[in-house]
């Protein structure tokens, strides 16, 4: 939304005509933005998630906290939290791109505005899902022939 309406106000043109790159400028912080923190909500949802499932664990289902843990351990591997954190850097690529895109090619006025950020978001969103499946099918691939080995040690 910020950037559709410095467009629709022709503040990407002022900037543009004080010589610097609004591309630089103005993309490539936004880009980086999240590119690294969209990982980061990542590992942070998951540790909500997590520390969420153990609390209705304990309280709600009266499981041992000890039970709960193990099982948790158990079922968990590096590899799924790493994937996780590597398809944060392409989604939030995906998001950050997209988004950028539709800021900087909005219509003028309010409503050119809000079409472009719903556009951005639909845009988004199926980007997001397309990229989650291609992604799980190539790490998947990746993991049955690398990571799995070491199960037959």
């Amino acid at each position: 939304a910020e950037l559709g309406t410095m467009n629709v106000t022709e503040q990407i043109d002022a900037v543009r005509s004080m010589g610097t790159d609004p591309i630089r400028y103005l993309v490539v912080p936004r880009v980086l933005a999240c590119l690294l923190l969209t990982p980061a909500l990542i590992i942070y949802a998951d540790l909500l998630g997590v520390i969420g499932g153990a609390f209705v664990s304990f309280v709600q289902f009266g499981i041992n906290s000890r039970a709960y843990w193990t099982f948790s351990a158990d079922g968990l591997e590096l590899w799924d939290i790493a994937i996780g954190v590597i398809k944060g850097f392409f989604f939030g690529a995906a998001i950050a791109v997209i988004s950028c895109y539709k800021g900087f090619t909005c219509r003028q006025g309010a409503q050119g505005v809000g079409r472009a950020c719903t556009e951005a978001f639909v845009s988004s969103f199926i980007s997001i899902l397309a990229l989650d499946y291609a992604l799980a099918v190539i790490f998947k691939a990746i993991y049955n022939t690398f990571w799995s080995i070491r199960s037959l040690v």
